[in-house]
């Protein structure tokens, strides 16, 4: 059973790459992504992340807060 996982506090720097990068450590990543504004195309400061194991998801929540 797979996880979606709230990635909040992220630098307007950050790339889905370096998003998925971070969380591949504890698992299976399915996807990354960050949101962006819709007029500017900035990156409004959070994600989504989705990992392919529940328990994978879990321990990547618990190092990575």
């Amino acid at each position: 059973m797979s996880i979606n996982i709230y990635v909040g506090n992220l630098s307007f720097s950050a790339s889905e790459n370096e998003l998925r990068g971070l969380f591949e450590a504890y698992g299976t990543v399915d996807s990354a992504k960050i949101i962006v504004d819709q007029f500017t195309n900035r990156s409004r400061g959070f994600g989504f992340v989705e990992m392919r194991e529940r328990e994978e998801g879990l321990k990547a929540i618990e190092e990575l807060d």
